[in-house]
């Protein structure tokens, strides 16, 4: 292929085949679409990098797109699109499957800055989940009884626009505080709290570090006796699925029971790499659950949701959490109302399997923690019976006479 040959000389977007009305999306659209994006972008920019380089993740960190003027040059930059305050970070792989002619693509919208992030909304705040409130360590967060978030790093291999944590995550100052010594000061304040069962590693994101440092620390958190499980949040599996090599996997297995929390944004996210990663962790014996966050004009919409959900289940991913955005500054532009998202937890609940439908939360403000939001389905509730309503809308009654 040559270096000027257009993605629409390859593939058309998904959803504008004649089978398959606009908007509609499909796991085979979806993936040719993205697999031609990536093969033009590689061919344009990346020509002289080898296999076995491009499979590689720590190349994939080193060759990071971090400078607006590079990333002018790879992309039709609208005016929209602006330099941002908040870092920029996007991997070489994720890159080359975003639409480099197109704004609106999704995955573009999530990683190239806007104007957008300079307006400030009411009601948003840089730390609007009050973590720092409910921090007895600078990079602990012990918000519920029974678990605590543990900080590892501030790095993630791609920072998404929305990051609940954008106030520290790439900001070089803040870096220092991620040290062994703050990690040995969590392991300690685990230790020393016997209540404490469950233990999620995020940050930033975990698998940023090497093999052996997770290693480590995972080591460390396992040899607190009343520690009952660990979990990790990471989005590498779609940033960088290169960071899920055998040898990580390997030493994963080593710290049963271990879960990992996915952060998964759009169904053009599970391309064949991306598999392979999830179905390689899912090999391991580790459960995968989904994370997703909602945001207006990337996932919004039934369709896409069902198709994410779908791809996920597929890779034997779980869809566990749809979250509403977080309150962060520069943030309404991603934003749904919640009527938004019941309307699309209305479109999944009764119309696909029950393992393809997350539980919609809202993460409270000022420390709240997770709150469920749901539909209306209980209309009545006496001592002769409940009153239900399901998803098409029909009235049932569930016996209650008899019962203590």
């Amino acid at each position: 292929m040559g270096p000027d040959m257009i993605v629409s000389d390859l593939v058309e977007p998904p959803g504008s085949t004649p089978d398959n009305p606009p908007g509609i999306i499909t796991a085979e659209t979806s993936s040719n679409y993205r697999a031609a994006l990536s093969k033009a972008f590689c061919a344009r920019w990346y020509p002289q990098v080898t296999e076995r380089e491009w499979t590689n993740w720590r190349w994939q960190l080193r060759n990071v797109i971090n400078s607006f003027v590079q990333l002018q040059q790879m992309f039709n930059i609208s005016e929209q699109e602006v330099c941002s305050k908040l870092p920029m970070r996007i991997t070489p792989y994720y890159a080359s499957l975003m639409d480099p002619e197109d704004p609106a693509d999704p995955l573009r919208k999530t990683m190239i800055p806007s104007y957008q992030e300079t307006v400030l909304s009411k009601g948003e705040e840089a730390d609007p989940l009050h973590e720092e409130d409910q921090s007895p360590l600078p990079t602990l967060v012990h918000r519920y009884p029974d678990r605590v978030l543990f900080l590892t790093t501030n790095t993630c291999a791609s920072f998404c626009r929305y990051c609940t944590r954008s106030r520290v995550v790439g900001d070089c100052h803040k870096a220092n505080i991620y040290s062994r010594q703050s990690w040995a000061d969590n392991i300690a304040y685990i230790r020393d709290h016997t209540k404490i069962r469950d233990v999620l590693l995020s940050g930033g994101d975990p698998l940023t570090l090497d093999d052996d440092t997770l290693d480590d620390l995972l080591s460390a958190i396992r040899d607190i006796p009343h520690v009952e499980m660990v979990r990790i949040g990471t989005k590498a599996p779609m940033v960088l699925p290169q960071r899920i090599t055998l040898q990580l996997v390997k030493m994963l297995k080593q710290h049963h029971p271990l879960y990992m929390s996915i952060h998964c944004t759009h169904p053009d996210e599970l391309t064949s790499e991306c598999s392979s990663a999830l179905q390689r962790l899912a090999d391991a014996g580790i459960p995968l659950g989904s994370q997703t966050v909602l945001l207006k004009g990337v996932n919004d919409n039934v369709d896409t949701m069902k198709a994410l959900y779908h791809g996920l289940l597929k890779n034997r991913v779980r869809p566990y959490y749809l979250y509403q955005g977080d309150s962060i500054i520069g943030s309404s532009h991603f934003r749904t109302t919640v009527t938004k998202g019941l309307e699309i937890m209305k479109g999944l609940r009764g119309h696909t399997t029950g393992y393809a439908v997350p539980t919609y939360v809202i993460d409270a403000p000022k420390g709240g923690g997770k709150i469920p939001v749901s539909m209306k389905t209980v209309l009545a509730h006496t001592k002769e019976k409940v009153v239900l309503q399901n998803y098409e809308g029909k009235i049932f009654e569930y016996p209650l006479s008899g019962l203590v």
